[in-house]
């Protein structure tokens, strides 16, 4: 306890609300800029998704359709990188019909669903405290002193989290959600009413591992600092890694990274469980699918509208490959081109880097591990390698699979999410831990940093 408490300040006795004017024009020097912490690739309406080891929500939302009814949300996340300052996006872009948000706050999480006392700040939009979201739409919060980030580079601030809290009033109908969160948060009982700013874990007896509303959150950063993206499906996404544990690769290539280069770099996960690079041709909330919008039409929502974002990292293409997909290779490499020359033309001097598919020989999903799929996953994997689309390559593939099967490497199968047999499609930890560390870091250094090298 005493780690936590060197991390909490004293409170002033009360804190202005942050206007929408006074982010448009910020306290913090103009050599800041804000760069994007965590996200949540967004899909929905729930419950369409794939979440993992998910607690039975019947009791917490017992119809779909009504989705939340005045009742209080607290999502913990994980900054990637810390600052002074943090704004929120909230969004409803699955959602049929306007939801309103208020008594939003952010605090330091302590555990269960506990804020570390004292740490809970307001925050407001536009310099109010509620804001009703048009379906299809997201919001940003004005920006948010944390005053308990001291030092934003302090290594006791590394992997802490945060709990943003929120209550919905009235009905919200189908909700916009991120199904596999791998993450424990926490929802209050339908009618139960405002209760984020209670700080104590007795208001929110239900939990989830997914989270909702919430899509992203923005620390305000050192101008040298940027963001990396993750991007794919269930496999960037985390599946069979631990709960908790934010041991999925991007959380080790973040450890790597951190660990050479401080709080400057950010990894954040916008991989989505059966997401795939073409299909499904469309998808609405009348008409959802699994695995979330197809990639080439979430590349706005879930990278190019994020803050300070200067590396991408892709993994994608098995799902397409899948006996559901059914896509032709040529399909996925002309996608791929298309998304990597959209990258390109509106992030400037972006880092585009292509991840080779593992296997899925073996797979105990039926959609997978037929030879077609591995024929195309090959013919993927040499034009990722060797296509010239990519600004470099993290060769998944060759770190995975057993050279003398085809199929995992039988270390990495076994399902660290719940135990028990793996599926010999998703990695455990361990295999994951393999990925993250299997990165040449060159690739995503500082430009800085590498011209110091030369």
């Amino acid at each position: 306890m005493h780690v936590i408490a060197s991390l909490v300040l004293l409170l002033v006795a009360s804190l202005a609300p942050v206007t929408a004017a006074a982010q448009s024009a910020p306290r913090s020097p103009s050599t800041q800029k804000w760069v994007v912490a965590w996200a949540g690739a967004v899909q929905g309406p729930y419950p369409i998704g794939n979440p993992s080891a998910q607690p039975d929500l019947s009791v917490a939302f017992p119809s779909e359709m009504t989705g939340a009814r005045d009742q209080s949300f607290r999502m913990v996340l994980k900054p990637e990188i810390w600052g002074r300052e943090a704004r929120l996006r909230f969004s409803n872009a699955l959602g049929t019909k306007p939801v309103t948000f208020d008594a939003v706050f952010v605090g330091l999480h302590l555990a269960s669903s506990a804020l570390v006392p004292g740490t809970n700040r307001p925050v407001t939009f536009g310099g109010k405290r509620t804001i009703t979201i048009a379906p299809g739409d997201s919001s940003w919060s004005d920006a948010v002193a944390l005053p308990f980030v001291r030092d934003p580079g302090t290594p006791e601030l590394a992997g802490r989290k945060l709990a943003v809290s929120f209550h919905v009033p009235g009905e919200s109908g189908p909700m916009t959600w991120h199904a596999k969160a791998l993450q424990t948060s926490y929802v209050s009982m339908p009618g139960a009413g405002a209760r984020s700013q209670d700080e104590s874990e007795s208001v929110f007896p239900v939990s989830t591992t997914s989270w909702y509303f919430l899509d992203a959150l923005d620390m305000r950063a050192p101008s040298d600092a940027y963001a990396i993206v993750a991007f794919g499906d269930s496999i960037t996404d985390g599946t069979l890694s631990s709960l908790n544990g934010d041991d999925r690769w991007p959380d080790v290539l973040a450890r790597r990274l951190h660990a050479v280069h401080g709080n400057r770099i950010s990894v954040v996960n916008a991989g989505i469980g059966g997401n795939q690079v073409v299909g499904p041709k469309e998808y609405s909330p009348q008409a959802p699918f699994p695995g979330g919008p197809s990639a080439l039409s979430r590349l706005e929502r879930d990278v190019l509208s994020l803050s300070g974002v200067a590396a991408v990292i892709w993994l994608e293409g098995i799902n397409d490959f899948s006996k559901n997909g059914n896509a032709t290779v040529e399909a996925v490499q002309a996608g791929m081109k298309e998304a990597v020359g959209r990258l390109r033309a509106r992030i400037p001097g972006v880092r585009v880097i292509g991840a080779t598919l593992t296997p899925a020989v073996g797979a105990n999903n039926p959609n997978h591990g037929f030879p077609e799929q591995d024929a195309k996953r090959k013919a993927l994997n040499e034009f990722i390698r060797a296509g010239g689309v990519f600004d470099g390559v993290a060769d998944f593939d060759k770190v995975i699979a057993d050279p003398a099967t085809g199929a995992m490497k039988a270390e990495f199968v076994p399902n660290t999410t719940v135990g028990g047999a793996g599926d010999n499609l998703h990695p455990n930890r361990l295999g994951y831990v393999a990925m993250g560390m299997a990165i040449d870091l060159e690739l995503v250094a500082p430009v800085a940093a590498k011209a110091g090298k030369r």
